[in-house]
């Protein structure tokens, strides 16, 4: 994956900070019960067309990233094309709309509200009469009571990912008819429209052999637009029919099939005519564009720059004019004629033979690509830079705090971001994004960027530019072994000379900014606007002017490495080595070029995309880190584990729930509860945004960008393609009739 992460809410929830003393947070005089105005940063792409547009039956070939290992969205190994297939199949009482909202869904729910708050809180459903199991029967209290129980977390034999709101409820009863279902709950609880969806029969839930076994592979009873005609391992794919029982607007298309394709390979299979949708990186993005892009009028092919010209060479070469293998050889009679070696000249063609191959090989795939288009938008998900507070000098947080200080998120948004053509917005809430209701901009509570303050909380920390480091022999001495760290017997891993890259360890020469070009030095650090020598520091002691009274020079060369008890501080950063991983490349070079100006090291580590999150994220062997959270409508419920302080469990280990930083405080964990209890909705964004303000002073959690969602769709495919916030309207997907056409944006909207 180009950013790694977890897949969408039911996934999320299934896997899936401050402390006293110097650095107080700022007061939050910004949370305000009011709700701030704004939209999404980027509208969804997706060729919107009238259903009426729209012809009747065909098969879209939908590219996913696996073939799931189960079709209960509510087990731990879940993932995004379980949630996929849920979305199409079950159903569901609340979607999300196009800015992050949970709307009523009105083809299973045609009322839901909160009828008693005293003394407990109590939600009444009142379900579409229509609505039928494929099986033929109604819809009712009989399966929400059963999901209820099975994630209630109560039965340790239903093998449950997440409880998260079922086990607040205290029962479920039938209403005053059956299409009534009354839930009663033993707590409050805000987030009560993020339950029953999806909503499994009772056939599935009723029974932990069912829960657990029955819906890995199949779902005999569905109630959507589409039902599961079979999980295909052998073909990696997942078949989608239309729902005869379906009593909403009918599917549109007669088939989705869901094929498992690698992200590296779908250019490909786009190209081959296997596939009609399919989420691609950047470069496959640029590749579709050229392709759809303006086309010779005369021969239809797509146009090209003149180094693209097969007909390169001499002036009176015939290779200048008809392209082919009998240009070919007739550019080797040429080289004969005019006293060419014929060994060399039979080289000459056969090289020219190949380039001719290769070149109508790229046109073939371009005028395939010609059919489709790259559809764009932000996904509902954002980057961060993990910091791990758990050991080791991220554990200080003033050192956290001067990590997060030295970085210029609007620089690696737009590093992102800006290519794309895509707003490179920083993201400015651990909570929720932009245009959602609880988002707040709380990034204030850390401060901006400045090189300066970075150095000042490393110095008070202990670590100072131009510390005594020591030399390889003297670290060996102390530490009574070759390599031995710490004189505990175990190798560091800084005696390892893996060929492993560390930015910062090397002295750039004096003046140059970060691409290397000579700048003329007038004393003024460029990040910072801070005074300093030209000079390189070669003093072994502490930082002068550190703590020196006012007016006392600053340090002589503040982008020296600083050090603390011998040893320079070095950050391990660990990224992802597979393909489509450029982004986060790019970003980790720019966080490394940025920390080096404020003497931190970071040493770069690969590893393979299968063992990054297990090995090293969860398992926290890393220091810096990159991956993806995705928003919720519901943050109380869905954010709290991710920034939960972690806690000791029974057999001694540290229990961190989906907080792989290991950075949380009680307070922290207090404000989301509170927002979790609480059903006045202006009182829970205040709550979640006092939260955010927490989680950003604690630096564990540096939240970067929003991340891009580059969609290659066939042009005649309508109502599909990058969704953004809202959850796709299977029904509504299909290809246009002969001389429609769907709407596009006309410009991306910012907030």
């Amino acid at each position: 994956m180009s950013h790694v992460g977890v897949g969408p809410r039911a996934v999320m929830r299934s896997v899936a900070f401050l402390t006293a003393g110097a650095l107080a947070v700022p007061a939050l005089a910004a949370c305000t019960s009011e709700e701030p105005k704004g939209k999404p940063l980027a509208g969804q792409d997706t060729a919107a067309a009238a259903r009426a547009r729209i012809s009747d039956g065909g098969t879209l070939r939908w590219a996913a990233d696996s073939v799931p290992e189960t079709l209960n969205a509510f087990q731990s190994d879940a993932d995004a094309t379980t949630t996929r297939v849920a979305q199409a199949v079950l159903p569901s009482m609340y979607r999300t709309d196009e800015t992050g909202r949970p709307v009523r869904n009105p083809d299973y729910l045609e009322s839901a509200e909160v009828v008693d708050t005293e003394p407990k809180q109590v939600v009444v459903y009142k379900l579409n009469q229509q609505a039928v199991w494929s099986d033929g029967r109604e819809i009712g209290a009989a399966d929400f009571a059963a999901q209820w129980r099975a994630l209630s977390g109560k039965d340790s034999a239903y093998w449950t990912a997440r409880n998260a709101g079922y086990d607040r409820i205290e029962k479920i009863e039938r209403g005053g008819d059956d299409l009534e279902v009354k839930v009663t709950f033993s707590r409050p609880y805000a987030d009560w429209k993020s339950l029953f969806t999806p909503l499994y029969p009772k056939d599935v839930m009723g029974t932990p052999d069912a829960f657990n076994d029955g819906a890995r592979r199949e779902l005999k009873t569905t109630a959507g637009p589409f039902a599961v005609k079979k999980v295909d391992t052998k073909e990696d794919e997942v078949v989608l029919t239309g729902n005869p029982r379906w009593w909403g607007e009918p599917a549109k298309l007669e088939q989705i099939v869901l094929r498992a394709v690698p992200r590296e390979k779908r250019v490909s299979q786009l190209a081959a005519g296997k596939l009609d949708l399919a989420e691609i990186d950047p470069d496959t993005a640029e590749e579709v564009t050229v392709a759809a892009g303006p086309r010779d009028a005369g021969t239809g092919t797509p146009l090209m720059g003149p180094e693209d010209s097969p007909a390169a060479g001499s002036a009176d070469s015939p290779a200048a004019g008809p392209q082919g293998r009998s240009a070919a050889r007739a550019l080797r009679s040429w080289a004969i004629a005019k006293g060419s070696d014929e060994d060399a000249a039979e080289e000459e063609t056969l090289a020219r033979e190949e380039r001719e191959e290769a070149l109508a090989k790229r046109e073939r795939r371009q005028r395939a690509l010609s059919g489709f288009e790259v559809r764009k938008s932000l996904e509902p998900a954002y980057t961060q830079l993990a910091l791990n507070g758990a050991e080791g000098p991220l554990a200080d947080e003033r050192v956290r705090r001067a990590v997060a200080r030295a970085l210029d998120r609007g620089k690696l948004a737009k590093a992102v971001l800006g290519p794309l053509g895509l707003p490179a917005e920083p993201v400015g809430s651990h909570v929720a994004l932009a245009g959602q209701p609880a988002y707040a901009d709380g990034s204030g509570a850390l401060g901006e960027q400045n090189a300066k303050e970075a150095r000042a909380l490393l110095a008070d920390a202990g670590w100072v530019p131009g510390g005594p480091v020591k030399k390889p022999k003297e670290a060996e001495k102390a530490a009574g072994a070759e390599g031995d760290k710490d004189g505990d017997g175990k190798k560091s891993e800084d005696a390892d000379d893996d060929g492993t890259y560390i930015v910062g360890e090397d002295e750039k020469n004096d003046g140059e900014d970060e691409g290397g070009a000579k700048n003329e030095d007038d004393g003024t650090d460029q990040e910072s606007g801070e005074k300093h020598s030209s000079g390189k520091n070669t003093a072994q002691g502490g930082a002068p002017g550190a703590y020196a009274p006012k007016g006392t020079a600053a340090p002589a060369a503040a982008e020296a490495p600083v050090a603390k008890d011998g040893k320079a501080l070095t950050l391990r950063f660990v990224l992802p080595s597979g393909p489509g991983s450029d982004a986060l490349r790019t970003v980790a070079d720019r966080v490394s070029d940025m920390l080096e100006k404020i003497g931190v090291g970071t040493d770069i580590t690969k590893v393979p995309d299968e063992s990054y999150f297990k090995d090293h994220i969860a398992s926290g062997e890393y220091d810096l880190a990159l991956y993806s959270w995705p928003a919720s409508a519901f943050p109380a419920t869905d954010a709290r584990p991710i920034y939960a302080k972690p806690v000791p469990a029974a057999d001694g280990s540290l229990n961190v729930a989906q907080n792989y930083t290991r950075v949380g405080t009680d307070q922290v964990d207090q404000l989301f509860d509170r927002a979790m209890g609480t059903l006045d909705e202006g009182e829970a964004r205040d709550l979640l945004r006092k939260a955010d303000s927490r989680i950003w002073a604690a630096a564990g959690s540096i939240p970067l960008y929003q991340r891009p969602q580059l969609v290659a769709a066939r042009k005649n495919l309508a109502n599909a393609g990058a969704f953004g916030f809202e959850t796709p309207v299977y029904q509504d997907m299909g290809f246009l009739k002969k001389g429609a056409s769907g709407s596009r944006p006309s410009a991306t909207p910012s907030s």
